[in-house]
């Protein structure tokens, strides 16, 4: 069965008539210069997604009354998801239509629940918060999107439809997160968004972040003004610009609320309008001078009284600061903070409710039952029927945002990661058992190491997992379930000053095993530290590797509200590896953008940032060829500088030079940041990168660019593993995805390229057995089982495509043709590539009454294989190794006795057929004697008689249930025992052979008495 999905060309190559009977005779010239091979070349590719469904940050939610089983969930890296049953399963609205992941804003038209506007770019910036990109909007509910404009709004707080008018829609934009741009402000369209104005602007870095409507006069709008910024060493929140707006024309003009609110130095604020008492508004205010908290309006926002100064309901208010009024009663109100709150009493004081997550976001209430709701937090959505006593569930969200991925080396592997505002985690890339699972959740497991990590993977033994914490490093044993702490000098680090800090660990400070002696594992702050006793003690073995200016190295959080949570910690050394070729080469770069190599195990280090590298970026990633000494990649990005080139540079002679590998023209495009660059370990030059907005790939070692994303939805991409032939990748905000087997990658040459067809070599397959979960969006997805038969097609074939199978001494196993849905799945005949699948396994028995379908036939055993793909007189033939199960043979298992197996189930199997055919012979002879007109009555009846006792002793005749209400035949005690023998791979047991040895005696004797009879 074809499984994988294809797409129409975008470009083709040039295609030359190389292969004989075929017909093909079009020449179409390449259109785009950076695409070496055309992507029809490899669309047959795949990519799944493997979770955790653990939901990542949400900051943006809407439903709509008429409809209360559906909400909408904004991730902020993972796209618009949607829910029709309350929250039970949430599938994705936006893939394929959005260019970005993060989303900033949802609001559902009033007055028709298909009109949804959506604002991309979380508004909650965060140090790994991605932009926005716009405006979108569906005119049927989600299943399809218009872009309206606004690129460069950059993060949008609010989206606000007139409740009568879906045409007319207000937009809060904050503007770009990392510096000052234009395009910020309220803007509004009265036209669905095909024009915006805009109609309240303040600066260039004063942007807006709230909006609230009066339901009952929806000329009247509030705007909340706030000047929101990010540097890498620290976090703006306020101005004297900000504060709040309202306009009584629709937005024509504004003034500038002042009695009573906060003035000087205004952060952020969040508004709402009470729905049935509208001269009542809602404000949470972030202030100086001890003035931030709850104020309201009771005069449409003329004069405002300081209500409430609770400090829990502004923490981090650059992160949270949401307030919500209650649509049918004015005096309750909820704050979404680190905490849940709800008042009563029209905000004077607020008690706490319990949310299945912290750090929460956003809410939206149902206007008609409010204790139907949607809240939204760092763990994704959820849905509460009974005012937040119970919720829907967060696990069955892949939106996970995952700093890094890992694997290990057992069999079948497992992939690690962090997860942000979560935990770090484990999970398997196939079901890592045979029997038939649970859940996925059983898979999960807690590592080493915090949200942020890192984590290394002993390679020798995945039980010991080596995780960080800010500097807290620590040794997991997956044996014993202890983690054992070794920090590099335990020291508080939250609320300090960097200057303060005796060693500048990050988040995300590399931990990194030595791949040539596991005993030395190495660990960055501003220096490298290294141990040879996991973490017992640990040795200083470099100066401080960062650029250190001291003006960025004071505390985090102005001009009102410090922030100082390890985030914000610049000049640290944030990538960091030793070389695969040579022992003692090792490569650091630092996130404020100095590069530095020692080619002496830390004796002696060299400053080797490239020249055309500009100041203060994120080294993301070091990646040493695993090719040639002297040869490495890194990937910068500068977006938080705001700075949305793409720097990826290749050095080959240790760092004296450097080559700049994306020039903003040659395939990776000029506003896409690079997180992190991989070279195939397989394929010299055959470099895999990965951006802010999806995946690209290199077949000529960075000279040029071109999509890998395929059905990869759009989103960050944070890290890339190349392990086993496999592509694993990790995800802000959309957890981990693996394309299997990539090899036809490695086989894509000129050549290649030029042909009318290809079969791909496929490469060694694994003979596994194992259950997974189905399909669905709340479950990991799992590769086919079986061999992943590659092929492509330059145009539409007229004649018969055929796949065989063969041993290696030419016998056919197997047969699968384009044109008869018989034997096996059918053959796709469309241009491009494909994947088919053959599970391994034989021709099953014949069934009767089954028409062309048969059962499953027994696997082949290992050896060496060969496919061949016929389309007319072309052929090409490919060959291919399947190979025991590790795990199987470790059990004891030998060739011999898969071989024994095989023969055994084939002789089944070949009985099983005897009695289909015997069943056939008697009905047809029996259906030709009923309509036969020369024999008499008497002798049809007896004829008729002898043919069903013979039938009847094959097969249960009767209606029922077989076995528990009505005698199991002849046909069912084989198939019983045929199910017996190829349940698991073993050596067959003798009462196997003894069983099968009575039942053809006695199916012999039951044939010798047909023969008698016909």
């Amino acid at each position: 069965m074809d499984i994988r999905k294809y797409s129409g060309w975008a470009i083709i190559m040039i295609i030359l008539c190389l292969c004989c009977g075929m017909g093909y005779s079009d020449n179409i010239q390449e259109e785009n210069p950076n695409m070496v091979y055309s992507q029809a070349l490899y669309n047959g590719l795949h990519f799944r997604c493997i979770g955790p469904h653990r939901g990542g940050r949400v900051t943006a939610v809407a439903g709509h009354a008429a409809n209360p089983a559906v909400f909408y969930m904004g991730s902020t890296g993972g796209g618009v998801w949607k829910t029709t049953d309350y929250g039970r399963v949430w599938r994705n609205a936006s893939d394929g239509f959005f260019r970005v992941g993060s989303i900033g804003a949802i609001d559902v038209a009033d007055s028709d629940p298909e009109v949804i506007y959506v604002g991309t770019g979380s508004a909650a910036i965060r140090s790994n918060v991605s932009t926005g990109r716009g405006i979108y909007k569906s005119y049927d509910g989600a299943r399809a999107w218009t872009f309206l404009g606004l690129r460069e709004a950059g993060q949008i707080g609010s989206i606000v439809i007139h409740p009568t008018d879906p045409d007319t829609v207000y937009c809060a934009a904050v503007g770009h997160a990392f510096g000052p741009n234009p395009e910020r402000g309220v803007f509004r369209t009265k036209d669905g968004g095909k024009t915006w104005e805009k109609v309240l602007f303040v600066s260039d870095k004063t942007g807006a972040i709230d909006l609230s409507l009066n339901p009952k006069n929806p000329s009247e709008v509030y705007a909340a003004m706030w000047r929101g910024e990010r540097k890498p060493w620290t976090i703006i929140s306020g101005s004297r610009d900000g504060g709040i707006f309202k306009t009584e024309d629709g937005g024509d003009s504004w003034d500038k609320l002042t009695e009573g609110l906060p003035q000087g130095l205004v952060g952020k604020i969040s508004l709402s309008v009470s729905p049935p008492k509208p001269r009542r508004v809602y404000a949470l205010i972030e202030a100086a001078d001890d003035k931030g908290g709850v104020y309201r309006s009771d005069d449409a926002g003329s004069t405002w009284q300081y209500i409430n100064p609770q400090k829990s309901l502004l923490y981090r208010p650059f992160y949270y600061t949401y307030i919500d009024a209650d649509p049918k009663d004015p005096d309750t109100v909820y704050i979404n903070n680190e905490g849940f709150y709800k008042s009563i009493n029209g905000g004077k004081s607020f008690h706490r409710l319990r949310t299945p997550h912290g750090d929460n976001h956003g809410m939206w209430i149902n206007p008609d039952n409010p204790d139907i709701f949607i809240q939204s937090n760092d763990g994704g959505a959820n849905v509460t029927l009974d005012g937040g006593k119970t919720w829907s569930t967060q696990y069955n969200q892949p939106t996970a945002e995952l700093y890094h991925v890992i694997v290990d080396n057992r069999f079948p592997y497992w992939v690690y990661g962090e997860q942000q505002d979560n935990s770090t985690i484990r999970i398997p890339s196939i079901p890592p058992f045979g029997g038939r699972p649970i859940s996925p959740v059983q898979f999960w497991e807690t590592v080493a190491g915090c949200e942020t990590g890192p984590i290394a993977v002993h390679p020798d033994n995945p039980d010991i997992v080596y995780g960080g914490c800010k500097g807290r490093f620590s040794r997991y044993n997956h044996a014993t379930g202890q983690e054992k702490q070794y920090w590099v000098y335990p020291y508080f680090n939250y609320g300090h000053a960097a200057r303060e800090m005796p060693f500048r660990f990050q988040r995300t400070s590399p931990i990194e095993i030595s791949p040539h002696d596991p005993k030395v594992i190495y660990h960055t702050s501003q220096v490298v530290h290294k141990t040879i006793d996991e973490g017992v003690h640990w040795k200083i073995i470099s100066p401080d590797l960062t650029a250190a200016e001291p003006d960025k190295q004071g505390y985090s959080g102005e001009p009102i509200t410090r922030d100082i949570t390890g985030e914000e910690i610049y000049s640290s050394i944030y990538a960091f590896r030793e070389s695969l070729l040579e022992e003692g080469v090792l490569w650091a770069g630092s996130n404020d953008g100095v590069l530095h190599i020692s080619r002496d195990g830390g004796a002696i280090w060299k400053k080797i940032t490239p020249g055309e590298l500009p100041p203060g970026g994120r080294v993301q990633t070091i990646e040493p060829s695993p090719h040639k000494p002297g040869t490495a990649y890194i990937a910068v990005y500068r977006y938080m500088l705001d700075d949305w080139k793409p720097y990826i540079f290749r050095t080959d002679d240790y760092g004296d030079s450097w080559t700049l590998l994306t020039d903003g023209s040659n395939g990776i495009p000029a506003d896409y940041p690079t997180r992190v660059i991989r070279e195939d370990p397989d394929r010299a030059g055959l470099l895999y990168a990965g951006t802010e907005f999806g995946l690209f790939i290199s077949f000529d070692n960075g000279k040029h660019w071109q999509s890998l994303q395929l059905d990869l939805p759009v989103t960050p991409i944070t890290d890339i593993k190349v392990h086993r032939k496999d592509l694993v990748l990790s995800t802000m905000g959309r957890s981990f995805w693996i394309l299997d087997d990539i090899t036809p990658l490695h086989q894509l040459d000129e050549k290649t390229a030029a042909s009318e067809a290809i079969l791909f070599m496929p490469r060694e397959t694994l003979r596994m057995r194992w259950s997974g979960f189905g399909s669905g969006p709340d479950v990991p997805e799992y590769p086919p089982k079986g061999v992943l038969i590659y092929y492509y097609l330059a145009k539409k074939p007229q004649k018969e495509v055929v796949i065989k199978i063969m041993d290696e001494r030419g016998n056919g196993v197997r047969s699968f043709s384009s044109r008869s849905r018989g034997e096996g799945s059918r053959i796709s005949t469309q241009t491009g590539m494909h994947c088919f699948v053959w599970d391994l396994s034989y021709p099953g028995p014949d069934y009767p009454d089954s028409g062309s379908r048969r059962g499953r036939g027994p696997l082949v055993v290992p050896g060496n294989y060969m496919v061949k793909l016929l389309i007319g007189n072309w052929s090409q033939i490919q060959t291919f190794h399947v190979k025991i199960d590790p795990r199987v043979a470790e059990d004891g298992v030998t060739q011999k006795d898969l071989e024994e197996q095989l023969a055994l189930n084939l002789e089944i199997r070949e009985t099983i057929n005897k009695i289909t055919w015997a069943l056939e012979r008697i009905r047809t002879e029996r259906k030709k004697i009923i309509q036969s007109g020369a024999q008499t009555g008497l002798k049809k009846e007896s004829l008729i008689r002898q043919l069903t006792a013979v039938e009847e002793k094959l097969i249960q005749v009767k209606e029922g249930k077989v076995g528990a209400q009505l005698k199991p035949m002849l046909f069912r005690q084989l198939t019983y025992l045929y199910g017996m023998t190829t349940q698991a791979d073993q050596r067959p047991g003798n009462d196997a052979y003894l069983r099968l040895k009575d039942i053809k005696k006695q199916l012999e004797g039951y044939l010798s008495g047909l023969k008698q009879i016909l």
